[in-house]
């Protein structure tokens, strides 16, 4: 909108089933949704107003909230999903403090999506091969972009941490440093928004899919978890500086409620092809003291920064709705006082496989959780649900290279 038009307090409105729009541009029959479609309003959240420094000219961009017309938060707004169940901890006098990690890829651009996807070219003319995890020479190689990419997140007040590249060919992992739910999620989008935007620049694309190159390790997208009471003491701490009693009973929650709100930590098909064993991907919900093996990881730390990393949700995840759904099953983990499992020190991958193996098992799982429609709303996972499903019955009406290779001649 004209922005003389935005700070005149023009009203914006979209259609009420646009925040439920499956990735194909596709809308669920649900009947949750109304037939006549009614609108939703938009509420600019003016804290979050920004230049947006990829543009060519002056553009300034501001994420919004969504709101029935009758004035009540959007039930399918994935910002009023993380919002609610930052509130329940409000109201017991907690504050609930997120960092996430977040890995992705930069490829080659690929404008025929039946080829694979490749690492781009660099400086002297030839692509990386993998020779550079944990390596200096290939974020030199791509400084252009790096510089780039580093004055925007400064611009949209994305606080990032250290930047590293990871084990897959042109893999890359930023930390965003820890903060409030909402702001940090709020930089996360931010984040992905501005590495594909400036990728594009330089010729080349920024891909948060999970698995999107056959043999390399998949993208995660790692959520660092810490609750502090109204004294700002980390509640996951005892006196002694030891575990807390809500510190168990948080990891219980999460090793209990997690498995029944996969598809918010794995909403596509593709993301359930990260969770394989031997590249430190997570195949279940053990936990261990810096067990990089375990879906759920205590690093070493002081009292004050004692935290949980949840490492189920890939780099393809809302940031919103996985942040919300971690926060609301540890919250409910301490509520209900549930017990954790003893932790592991050994390869937690040699464990049997406890996570769903697909979307329609993952999404068959939430649609019947009482305890997901408790945590996140009854009618957002029946929304969420059924545009899962509706998703997974668009992928199964394509016919894989795999099944070409195999099937054409044998079958």
């Amino acid at each position: 909108m004209p922005a003389h038009s935005f700070a005149a307090g023009a009203e914006l409105r979209i259609a009420q089933a646009i925040p439920m729009q499956a990735i194909t541009g596709e809308y669920t029959d649900d009947p949750l949704f109304r037939d006549a479609d009614p609108d939703v309003r938009l509420q600019p959240d003016h804290a979050t107003l920004r230049l947006a420094p990829w543009a060519s000219q002056p553009r300034a961009m501001v994420i919004h909230d969504c709101f029935d017309l009758d004035g009540t938060p959007c039930q399918f707004a994935p910002r009023t999903v993380l919002r609610n169940v930052v509130e329940r901890y409000a109201a017991l006098g907690l504050t609930p403090v997120v960092a996430p990690e977040i890995e992705f890829y930069l490829t080659a651009p690929n404008v025929d999506p039946n080829q694979p996807l490749t690492a781009p070219a660099v400086r002297g003319g030839r692509a990386e091969v993998g020779q550079s995890a944990y390596s200096l020479n290939m974020l030199n190689e791509l400084a252009a972009f790096w510089d780039e990419l580093r004055a925007a997140l400064d611009v949209l007040g994305v606080q990032s941490d250290t930047w590293i590249h990871e084990m897959g060919v042109s893999q890359y992992e930023i930390n965003l440093l820890h903060g409030d739910p909402v702001a940090v999620a709020d930089q996360a989008f931010l984040f992905k928004y501005a590495a594909k935007e400036i990728a594009l620049k330089h010729g080349m694309n920024a891909v948060f899919m999970a698995k999107p190159i056959a043999g390399q390790p998949g993208s995660s997208m790692h959520l660092h978890q810490s609750v502090v009471d109204a004294q700002g003491r980390n509640v996951f701490s005892g006196a002694d500086g030891g575990d807390s009693a809500r510190f168990r009973h948080y990891i219980g929650g999460l090793q209990r409620y997690l498995p029944e709100m996969m598809p918010l930590f794995a909403p596509f098909v593709n993301s359930y092809r990260r969770f394989v064993a031997g590249i430190q991907a997570p195949v279940n919900l053990q936990w261990g003291y810096d067990n990089r093996t375990a879906g759920l990881r205590v690093p070493v730390s002081g009292a004050a920064a004692r935290r949980v990393e949840n490492r189920i949700a890939g780099a393809d995840a809302n940031p919103y709705l996985a942040i919300a759904a971690s926060l609301a099953a540890g919250l409910a983990g301490m509520e209900e006082e549930l017990s954790s499992t003893a932790p592991l020190d050994g390869n937690c991958a040699d464990l049997p496989h406890e996570l769903p193996h697909d979307l329609l098992a993952a999404t068959s799982r939430l649609t019947g959780s009482s305890a997901a429609r408790r945590l996140l709303g009854d009618d957002f996972v029946t929304a969420f649900a059924a545009v899962k499903t509706l998703e997974y019955r668009h992928y199964m009406q394509e016919i894989s290279a795999w099944e070409r290779r195999y099937l054409l001649p044998q079958a």
